[in-house]
């Protein structure tokens, strides 16, 4: 992975560590909202909702639209592909028992046998 996709994922990442914004990022995926009715919703206060609202936008995961006097906030869905391309580099890992660590050292002791 080059570095800056590398950077990409980490911001992405750091974003979504925090439960009240990966909450976001579930409403978001339903529809777009305005910022109070998001606060009501998880019931945040504007200060708060602002601060992870901010930290979203900056990774890339939430654009925001004012239309008329609403700021409208809505998922950007393709931010979230980076983490689906990283994480599907496990997939044959995925169901599969022959890589845990029992089976591992199971095989360690009886190659040392």
């Amino acid at each position: 992975m080059n570095k800056g996709l590398e950077e990409k994922l980490d911001s992405v990442m750091s974003a979504l560590a925090s439960g009240h914004r990966r909450k976001i990022i579930y409403r978001l995926s339903l529809q777009p909202v305005t910022i109070s009715m998001l606060a009501h919703e998880l019931e945040l206060s504007l200060p708060a909702i602002y601060k992870h609202i901010k930290v979203l936008k900056e990774s890339g995961l939430v654009q925001q639209k004012k239309i008329g006097r609403c700021n409208f906030l809505a998922l950007h869905r393709g931010s979230l592909e980076i983490c689906h391309s990283w994480l599907t580099q496990f997939h044959s890992y995925w169901g599969s028992d022959d890589e845990t660590l029992e089976n591992y050292a199971r095989t360690l002791q009886e190659k040392s046998s």
